[in-house]
């Protein structure tokens, strides 16, 4: 496997944490490395459905981000890619305290990445899973885009050392 420049993924850390959807839910990227992602959010109000508990369509959205950014330390530069498909299994509720989605890369292929998450609670109770299919493509919202919205003025390091 090739290694990761340190500087390219902390450039890339900042650049997700700017995104407006990611702000809107409190979602803090932590962590991105080859295969894996660690994603903490604060669970408040804004997260809450009708009954107090969090919302299923928050916990998609968390799990969904956990998935898709474990997958990116592992693809080769100048690849997008986008979510084909994520099926969610919401397991409790939760209507405090902060959570933990972790995702990680089960299967690496040319055009098709499969890759799973998970949420916790403080407690390390299992909140909710996932299962993602992530389709690659080099015109599929390339990380260039990103940083043209959100750090137009950064260079980006190379995303490998070797």
């Amino acid at each position: 496997m090739r290694t990761l420049n340190p500087e390219h993924m902390k450039i890339i850390v900042d650049l997700v944490n700017k995104g407006y959807y990611y702000a809107l839910l409190d979602m803090d990227v932590e962590e991105l490395g080859a295969g894996y992602s660690r994603v903490r959010v604060p669970v408040s109000e804004k997260h809450w459905n009708s009954f107090g508990g969090i919302h299923g369509g928050a916990m998609a959205s968390i799990l969904d981000t956990a998935a898709y950014w474990a997958a990116y330390g592992m693809m080769e530069e100048g690849v997008g890619y986008t979510t084909l498909d994520l099926n969610v299994n919401c397991l409790r509720s939760v209507g405090g305290g902060s959570i933990l989605a972790e995702g990680r890369v089960i299967k690496a292929g040319r055009s098709i990445f499969l890759a799973e998450s998970q949420i916790k609670d403080d407690q390390d109770r299992l909140i909710a899973t996932a299962q993602s299919k992530l389709f690659l493509a080099p015109a599929i919202q390339p990380i260039e885009k990103a940083l043209e919205i959100y750090m137009p003025d950064v260079v980006l390091p190379p995303k490998f050392l070797d």
